[in-house]
């Protein structure tokens, strides 16, 4: 079976010193049950990126793979996170990317390698698990970009509970909230259709 992801205890984090906005402004629903449950710990996701060079932290398969993908050579980025895959199947990164890439067009095919990244992360986390994976340690983006993806993939194929849930776990894991999800909630509760929200 495949070795979980190593996870790092990064200290305690206390709801109460977060900054949640000006004092006068309201706490959102989605983060009254994350200041309720009080002090979490703070961990860090282990990131598998093979093929990466540590003396070159802007030259790996990731980022070749991205500027193929931005200047067009789609088969080409596809060809080398599978490389990547293939060589580490933990790539969460490799998972996120090759979802990003078909996203726009079959997002029937991209949810597909976001829940692969996304079931070995939870695989990683163990089913009890209660802590936080802050998006400011750079290692926990990969599982959060596979998340992130998921979420969108099933709201846009109309699965409103599920994506609601998704996104509300994102919360949870970092209620820092970098990825903006929580403007998404209230959308996803009422059933918007994903075309419906983009035409708002």
């Amino acid at each position: 079976g495949l070795v979980p992801l190593v996870l790092t205890d990064m200290g305690l984090w206390n709801p109460r010193e977060h900054y949640w906005g000006e004092d006068n402004d309201p706490l959102g629903d989605w983060a009254e049950p994350i200041v309720t449950y009080g002090p979490r710990r703070e961990f860090k996701m282990e990131q598998v990126l093979p093929g990466a060079d540590p003396n070159d932290p802007f030259d790996d398969p990731i980022t070749q793979a991205t500027d193929l993908k931005n200047a067009g050579e789609l088969a080409e980025a596809s060809r080398i996170l599978m490389e990547l895959c293939q060589a580490d199947l933990r790539c969460l990164d490799a998972h996120a990317h090759l979802g990003t890439l078909v996203f726009d067009h079959r997002p029937q095919d991209a949810i597909r390698h976001y829940q692969v990244g996304l079931g070995i992360g939870e695989l990683s986390l163990g089913g009890d698990f209660i802590g936080l994976l802050p998006w400011g340690h750079i290692d926990n983006r990969p599982f959060l970009r596979c998340m992130h993806g998921y979420g969108l993939c099933l709201w846009r194929l109309g699965c409103f509970d599920q994506a609601g849930r998704v996104f509300h776990r994102m919360l949870w894991l970092n209620p820092w909230d970098n990825q903006g999800v929580r403007f998404l909630i209230d959308a996803v509760k009422a059933g918007t259709a994903w075309h419906d929200r983009e035409n708002e």
